[in-house]
């Protein structure tokens, strides 16, 4: 699965790997998961539509043996599917690009260590990267401070790209 959204988007998503969900319905981040990314985006002001949402693997991992669940791709499966990404962040050329948890932030910037990373600016080929928790983090974390970091992350990434801020949009989660 390559990716949806838009060729002129200003702001790429990059998640770890399709899960069943996404293996089924051939588009990335339409689980659970991908419900409240796209809650997360339509606060931001955006939709799906005007973003591009990737993921570092193009397959879901093999599950040998599991009838359902998902797993953490290896590094060599990431190593051999950069180079895809890498064609479609040419092709996107986003002004900010949002890594979703710590696969897809040690996948692009061979970082580990989200907790640390999270809401602090990275780079990845010249493009700003702003690492935050997956949204599946937030599912199985309801706690309103954890919400509040990955949204003032994403008002950071509002911020980069220019965008206005309101009042109510700064008074989420407090």
């Amino acid at each position: 699965m390559f990716g949806v959204g838009s060729i002129d988007a200003e702001l790429m998503f990059v998640g770890e790997a399709p899960g069943a969900d996404e293996d089924t319905q051939g588009e990335p981040f339409v689980g659970a998961a991908g419900q409240l990314l796209t809650r997360i985006i339509q606060a931001m002001g955006l939709t799906r539509q005007t973003v591009y949402i990737a993921n570092i693997l193009k397959c879901r991992p093999d599950t040998p043996g599991q009838a359902y669940g998902n797993r953490k791709p290896t590094p060599d499966e990431m190593k051999t599917c950069i180079p895809y990404l890498e064609t479609q962040i040419d092709l996107i050329k986003p002004k900010v690009m949002v890594a979703l948890g710590g696969t897809a932030t040690e996948g692009l910037l061979g970082l580990g260590g989200i907790m640390k990373l999270r809401g602090n600016w990275q780079t990845y080929r010249g493009i700003p990267v702003m690492p935050t928790y997956h949204p599946s983090y937030l599912l199985r974390n309801q706690a309103p401070t954890e919400k509040r970091r990955v949204w003032q992350d994403m008002m950071q990434v509002m911020e980069k790209l220019g965008m206005p801020i309101s009042e109510k949009q700064r008074g989420y989660f407090l």
